[in-house]
């Protein structure tokens, strides 16, 4: 039965050592007690207390790492069924498949693909996260090849796959430093993988022919102390994937069913030949409940979608989604350009400098941080206000970027220009469309009265 904050707390060592990264005891059992943190993180608490905290201390999907240092991939720890409820914490990787049956010409370009495509949307990186190694061969030196070449370009969140636990275990140890994932233990393989996941410290997938099969692999490996495991359920049609995907969110967070708290692989390059329906069956994964995503191809036409949506699932929908406060430059601005001001809700942003870079006019903006509020929210919330957006003016320093003194307002914000006028009395504030889609006729004017 879990154990309330209050009760983890009375077992913790209650030294306030923050070594665990939270300030105090007190917020760490908290944090356990909502399985928002891992037992292991304090590093003095009993043997007697860790037992009886086992079971409250552990996220009903347990996080796993695959890889290290910047680029590593977390996955699971989540907490809730539907995204309204709360948040998804760990947004899915998503990754590309290489085959040692492959050409080295196309090995090279997916590889240099989902190393350098990437887009930028909301102050955010959107991109790739993972590469795929499938042995098809047998010949672990090949395997071997592609990690080196994978490591060469510095590619180092890896999912190593294989039928062949020499083969793995080959390529595991080529691999240990960077903590691949390795894939898959079945019901002949499980004993064998695991002690190579053990000796290697490396994640370790399973794959079973249904959910029961791979409940009996999961208890096996954590018997053995393994605890870094990937669900694989084994379907490979979207229809039984996605009751898959379902059934175990369900079972880990509604049952508490621990064989399958773990976070899950899916591979929608193996569900159909159509790249088109490849990346529909992927975009059903984001949100139901894959944690790492293979496709065949990391391109344009279906990574920005899918990062676009996974961006959008995995943000806290109590938070609006902000953009970073400070002065932005659109189209090389000059000491004569204009000026412009709005707020740092992100949608915003995206369309007024949308709006910007369409009309060719060079530009500087300024976002104010208004906690990620549109323009009128924020006014009628007493932060996209005169005496909040002067000292912002006076302290951004576009003041010495410019030689003219004259700042465009929101039209939804009109009414802000009377104070601003006497908060900014050196400054001449002028009043902009209401709507981003006038803001080219409005720019290519600008200055000409």
């Amino acid at each position: 039965m879990a154990l309330s904050g209050i009760e983890i707390f009375k077992l913790l060592p209650k030294t306030n050592c923050q070594e665990c990264g939270v300030p105090t005891c007190m917020a760490f059992a908290m944090k356990l007690a909502a399985g928002q943190a891992e037992l292991d993180a304090c590093p003095y608490v009993s043997d007697e207390a860790r037992e009886k905290l086992e079971e409250a201390s552990a996220p009903p999907i347990r996080p796993v790492v695959i890889g290290t240092g910047d680029t590593a991939l977390k996955v699971g720890g989540e907490n809730v069924i539907f995204r309204h409820e709360k948040t998804f914490i760990n947004k899915p990787g998503i990754g590309v498949l290489i085959t040692d049956a492959m050409d080295d010409v196309v090995v090279d370009a997916k590889l240099k693909t989902i190393k350098e495509l990437e887009y930028e949307r909301v102050g955010l990186i959107l991109k790739g996260d993972v590469v795929a190694i499938k042995d098809t061969s047998g010949d672990a030196a090949k395997m071997v090849k592609l990690i080196e070449k994978a490591k060469g370009m510095g590619l180092t969140t890896l999912v190593l796959m294989s039928d062949s636990t020499d083969v793995l275990a080959e390529a595991a140890k080529a691999a240990q430093d960077l903590k691949p994932l390795i894939y898959a233990a079945t019901a002949a393989t499980v004993e064998d993988l695991g002690k190579l996941a053990l000796e290697t410290k490396c994640p370790l997938a399973v794959r079973g022919k249904d959910l029961d099969e791979v409940a009996e692999l999961t208890a096996k490996l954590t018997d053995m102390k393994l605890k870094d495991i990937v669900i694989d359920t084994g379907a490979r049609t979207l229809n039984q994937a996605y009751k898959d995907h379902v059934a175990v969110r369900r079972a880990a967070l509604m049952d508490k069913f621990r064989p399958l708290g773990f976070p899950t692989i899916v591979f929608p390059c193996e569900m159909t030949d159509d790249p088109i329906q490849e990346t529909v069956f992927a975009s059903t994964f984001i949100p139901k409940y894959g944690g790492i995503i293979i496709l065949s191809e990391v391109e344009g036409h279906n990574l920005f979608p899918l990062s676009v949506q996974r961006m959008n699932i995995y943000t806290d929908p109590q938070r609006p989604m902000a953009t970073t406060e400070g002065i932005y430059e659109i189209n090389n601005p000059d000491e004569n350009s204009p000026v412009l001001i709005t707020s740092n809700f992100s949608l915003t942003y995206f369309i007024v400098s949308g709006e910007v870079e369409s009309s060719r006019v060079p530009v500087w903006l300024l976002i104010k941080d208004t906690e990620g509020l549109s323009v009128l929210t924020a006014w009628a919330a007493g932060k996209f206000v005169a005496d909040a957006i002067a000292p912002f003016v006076k302290k951004s320093g576009i003041g010495d970027k410019i030689k003219h003194k004259k700042i465009v307002i929101p039209g939804a914000a009109a009414t802000i220009s009377g104070d601003l006028d006497e908060e900014l009395a050196e400054w001449e504030v002028q009043i902009g469309p209401r709507e981003a889609a006038h803001l080219t006729p409005f720019l290519k004017n600008w200055g000409t009265a």
